[in-house]
């Protein structure tokens, strides 16, 4: 069986045999993808991307802007003789995704349209490991509400993150430990509380890391990499795969779990019912017990942290060393396996990367090899809390970045 893996990274060849209009159909494809991904060009510039005739391209733009997914507008700089051309950009109403994030201290949604602008977005801070799925559904609806009034069109559907062992094709969620859930059918709830009667939204799920990997490889830190590992720090950890440009989920689509490797065995019992996993000593959940700090995991009680290490709380500062020390044992496992060009670290990993960095480095030296080593760099996210929320979208937006035609 081979790997799955997500088709939402790069535009695919057209398949051999198509006709004409299926040809089409891909080329507009593929020129509103690099619009989307790498921004506002010019015609010619999108000839030299894309190999195709300025002919051609003249034509896929037109047909683009007659779907309302792209606008021709201004003039580039011209780089030789002739007058200026037009610079084409994607644009964002054309293709609205709603992203949903749910994670166990916060639920935010976000309206984001094509090109990646994130139109609207809301934040609640909330234990949301103390309310059931159906309760955080009917959240995520009242907040969704306000923010989908304001497109007439509505949404192209609904792309969720969730800590968790989704079921992709569905969005059926397992099990999700530090939410404290089982089995629950989330893509359909959420359809069904988001659509108008008896016309649910399409909605996608998939697990927080491997959507905040799809974001920073898009939008931030990952961008143009072939090979990375993104390092999702909250309650747990989890990771995100990309191979070759492409992320991998493994055989059932569950690969990732690094946060349940084991690091510690003579350690603390775990969520998931293992002992000594790696989230029990690098999560949020540690590192502010370790510093000594009584909030419950989230926002407010990183911040009172931070204060803490600005002014040179021993504790504090202790605590970030043995934190930091743990994530750089278990970064040493994902790069010997691995063997990445970039680790991009999210979540509170990311919020004090400069604080963990020196202890993380000495226990990642002294526990990966020499040469997987030497070619990973390990960088904070450049995302910070939107990273989920760009993949969300980007899971959502591909449909419509493969065929521009079936959404007009």
């Amino acid at each position: 069986m081979q790997p799955q893996q997500d088709d939402v990274v790069a535009p695919v060849p057209a398949r051999a045999g198509s006709t004409p209009s299926q040809l089409r159909r891909h080329n507009m494809g593929v020129v509103l993808e690099l619009l989307h991904r790498d921004g506002p060009a010019s015609r010619s510039e999108l000839g030299t991307a894309t190999g195709l005739t300025r002919s051609t391209i003249a034509d896929l733009v037109q047909d683009l802007v007659a779907c309302g997914v792209a606008v021709e507008s201004g003039s580039a700089r011209p780089t030789g003789p002739g007058r200026p051309s037009a610079v084409v950009r994607a644009r964002p109403e054309g293709a609205v995704a709603l992203a949903v994030e749910v994670a166990v201290e916060s639920i935010a949604v976000a309206t984001v349209g094509l090109g990646g602008e994130v139109l609207a977005t809301e934040r609640v801070e909330s234990a949301v490991d103390a309310l059931a799925p159906a309760e955080v559904v009917d959240r995520v609806a009242a907040m969704a509400g306000p923010l989908l009034a304001q497109h007439a069109e509505g949404p192209v559907g609904v792309g969720v993150a969730v800590p968790g062992l989704v079921r992709r094709r569905d969005g059926f969620v397992h099990v999700a430990p530090n939410l404290g859930w089982q089995e629950v059918a989330l893509a359909s709830m959420l359809g069904r509380a988001l659509g108008p009667g008896d016309r649910p939204l399409p909605v996608q799920v998939a697990n927080e890391a491997d959507l905040g990997a799809l974001g920073e490889l898009r939008r931030g830190a990952g961008r143009g990499v072939g090979t990375m590992v993104y390092v999702s720090g909250d309650v747990g950890i989890g990771a995100g795969l990309v191979i070759d440009g492409r992320a991998m989920l493994g055989a059932t689509g569950y690969a990732g779990e690094a946060g349940h490797m084991l690091v510690d065995p003579g350690g603390r019992d775990c969520r998931c019912g293992a002992r000594g996993c790696w989230e029990t000593v690098a999560g949020e959940e540690a590192l502010l017990r370790a510093a000594g700090i009584d909030d419950a995991p989230g926002a407010r009680a990183l911040a009172l942290l931070r204060d803490r290490l600005r002014s040179g709380d021993p504790q504090a500062e202790h605590a970030v060393g043995v934190v930091g020390h743990w994530v750089g044992v278990g970064l040493g496992n994902l790069v010997n396996l691995l063997n990445p060009e970039v680790v991009v670290l999210g979540g509170h990993l990311q919020q004090l990367h400069e604080h963990l960095r020196p202890s993380l480095e000495t226990a990642l030296a002294a526990r990966a090899l020499a040469q997987p080593r030497s070619a990973a760099h390990v960088v904070p996210g450049t995302q910070g809390r939107q990273a989920q929320l760009h993949g969300a979208a980007e899971l959502v937006l591909a449909g419509v970045l493969r065929d521009p035609v079936a959404r007009a």
